[in-house]
């Protein structure tokens, strides 16, 4: 690892008044997306639309007395997920639209989010997006380092799975060599942390708003990323790079141990494999990331087998292992720096569509030991629940992450129900 000094982090400067940009850029998306959606060609299909909605109870317990003041151990909350999904055009025309809405203990994990609000269409050979998307890459099971379009909701969940809706637009083009994607991330969403009650946190409440840039353009820097994807044969392959603001925030410490914080300007060229030969699926990420605060590499490999209808029952097991390395130590906003991977896959392929995923992870440095345990079941047609369990056992106290997050153990139960 390669660390710069030198750069001026933070700027007073503003070169526009983003309260008011802020309500011009949503003006226009809406503006643009309700115009595609009542403008289409006379001799086109009528409308066609498509709403459901998600309602989710959870209940979150954590084993151990907390490590700092204010913490609960008890978190039941509720969260709304409402989809809304609009045709026209035979299809090749859509306006789609996701939300999202929890109400918890701790406030910071309070939130709200468009998750998606786009207009798309497709048109011969090519696609076009424009709004608030998701968009994901990645092959590997215990982490996702080239999946970097859209800002983690680090309060939503423990893995990084979650993810907040991108200002973009998404420009496909499918080609007998592959597929080709561009994008234009026109604003950058900074990441929220657990709050005083919540668990996942440092001993220091962070607050977002305390986030610098490296960008005097802060928040309206203007990033850009492409993307190559292809299949041939067996192999599955994807190269892409990002230029822009970073979506994860870079850690300092002055010298009386205070944290400072800040989104940097990176550029990052990743690289995705997938191997599909018989039962065996080889996967690899990597990624080397430039700024001018730190360069790094870091990957991710492995191998997943499934052993398919076990005595006949149907029932399909995956065994995976995975290695993990990341060269930043602990500037790495993540525990993950060189540690093995191993996971069980279970899917019984019966009506209710049970799969359960057991995993654990070991750092080969020290004796931090991360287990965990996902499970889902659907009920009748229209209700399903989720079992989540994450164990942290003999962390290390000089992992900079983990070592703040020792004692968080927990239990989630979910029960959803589809409207």
């Amino acid at each position: 690892m390669k660390v710069k000094s030198g750069v001026n982090y933070y700027s007073s400067r503003f070169y526009i008044n983003k309260k008011d940009m802020k309500k011009y850029i949503v003006t226009v998306i809406l503006s643009f997306t309700i115009y595609c959606g009542f403008t289409q060609e006379e001799k086109g299909p009528s409308l066609t639309h498509d709403f459901e909605l998600e309602l989710e109870g959870e209940y979150r317990y954590f084993f151990d007395e907390a490590s700092f003041n204010n913490q609960e151990n008890n978190f039941p909350s509720i969260a709304v997920r409402p989809e809304y999904s609009l045709e026209w055009n035979k299809g090749y025309e859509s306006l789609n639209f996701k939300g999202f809405f929890r109400l918890d203990v701790d406030d910071e994990r309070t939130h709200w989010d468009i998750r998606e609000l786009y207009y798309q269409k497709a048109k011969s050979n090519w696609e076009i997006s424009i709004g608030l998307k998701k968009v994901y890459w990645g092959v590997t099971e215990s982490n996702h380092l080239v999946d970097i379009i859209n800002q983690t909701d680090a309060v939503e969940s423990f893995d990084g799975e979650k993810k907040l809706g991108q200002p973009m637009v998404q420009y496909s083009l499918s080609t007998n060599f592959g597929t080709f994607d561009a994008f234009y991330l026109p604003y950058h969403r900074k990441r929220t942390f657990a709050g005083s009650k919540g668990r996942f946190r440092f001993s220091d409440v962070l607050n977002k708003d305390d986030f610098g840039y490296e960008s005097d353009a802060e928040e309206w820097h203007q990033d850009f990323a492409l993307r190559y994807a292809h299949s041939i044969g067996i192999f599955d392959v994807g190269l892409s790079h990002f230029y822009g603001t970073g979506r994860e925030p870079l850690f300092d410490f002055d010298a009386f141990g205070n944290i400072n914080a800040f989104y940097p300007i990176i550029n990052q060229t990743g690289l995705d494999v997938q191997i599909t030969h018989n039962a065996f699926l080889w996967k690899l990420e990597s990624i080397y990331r430039t700024s001018d605060a730190q360069d790094f590499f870091a990957a991710v490999g492995g191998v997943e087998f499934t052993i398919s209808n076990i005595k006949n029952t149907g029932i399909d097991v995956g065994l995976i292992g995975e290695y993990l390395y990341d060269e930043r130590d602990e500037l790495a906003l993540n525990a993950l720096q060189n540690d093995i991977f191993f996971g069980s896959r279970i899917a019984f392929n019966d009506i209710q569509s049970t799969e359960i995923l057991l995993g654990g992870i070991t750092d080969l440095e020290n004796s931090s030991k991360i287990f965990s345990i996902e499970g889902s079941r659907r009920f009748g047609e229209s209700m399903k629940v989720e079992i989540e369990g994450r164990f942290l056992n003999n962390v290390d106290d000089n992992e900079f992450i983990l070592s703040n997050f020792q004692n968080d153990s927990f239990l989630r139960i979910t029960l959803f129900k589809y409207f």
